[in-house]
């Protein structure tokens, strides 16, 4: 082979790394990146009798909900059973999406949790209309109303019944909403006009709670494109 040629066949060789290498640098810092923004996401506790992260059947098939996208889009959700010291231990921030009822020791443990610097956004529904396929009295059923055994009187607050049922559209952190029948909530924290809404300040941490769970039930609910974004807003605020 000719010096010539040789010369040539080197400089292709060369090129090739050099283009095979940018490659692979560029496919690296991409997959870091991945791993960093995965990494950074916050960690949002997330304990429900709502159908959020399964279907209504948990069955093996996809599951998950409109809901739980948008979350996981901002969030690594972290599903918790109870308000037990173990599981509130595994993050700061929290959303009790109309929960069932708590024993007085978790209770009392998330009232501590709170007021070591924890955030709670507590959606407390007087009258739940999430539809259910399942018969009343069923375990698997979210219950009817929110079971409050005291915690919101604790916090200052006082959860009334729905003024009028079915869809209403409402204000929530700015956002356009449609919530359905819900409650009001009077007490000593301050409190939206309408009621909807209650921003608590508890020792080192805080609490929001909203008199409606209906309004995440968004695939069942006409003209409800903002819902979630004031959920996400909410949650945000309570980082800050």
């Amino acid at each position: 082979m000719s010096p010539a040629r040789r010369g040539a066949l080197l400089g292709t060789v060369a090129v090739l790394l050099i283009a095979a290498a940018i490659v692979l640098t560029i496919s690296l810092r991409t997959a870091r990146s991945a791993t960093a923004e995965r990494s950074e996401k916050p960690t949002l506790l997330l304990l429900t009798s709502l159908p959020l992260m399964f279907g209504e059947e948990f069955s093996l098939g996809p599951g998950g909900s409109a809901a739980l996208d948008a979350l996981a889009r901002r969030y690594k959700v972290a599903p918790i059973s109870v308000t037990s010291p173990a599981e509130l231990a595994k993050g700061r921030l929290l959303l009790m999406a109309h929960p069932l009822a708590q024993t007085a020791e978790n209770l009392v443990a998330l009232d501590a949790w709170v007021r070591r610097g924890g955030r709670v956004l507590l959606l407390a529904d007087p009258r739940l209309e999430w539809p259910s396929k399942r018969p009343l009295g069923d375990p698997l059923r979210p219950p009817p109303m929110f079971m409050d055994t005291g915690l919101l009187a604790h916090w200052g607050l006082k959860l009334n019944g729905p003024v009028q049922l079915g869809p209403v559209r409402a204000s929530l952190a700015g956002y356009d909403i449609v919530t359905v029948s819900p409650g009001a909530l009077t007490g000593t924290c301050p409190i939206d006009a309408g009621g909807l809404a209650a921003h608590c300040r508890i020792g080192n941490g805080r609490a929001t709670v909203i008199a409606d769970a209906d309004l995440l039930d968004v695939g069942e609910l006409d003209g409800a494109g903002h819902n979630l974004d004031a959920i996400l807003s909410e949650l945000f605020e309570l980082e800050r």
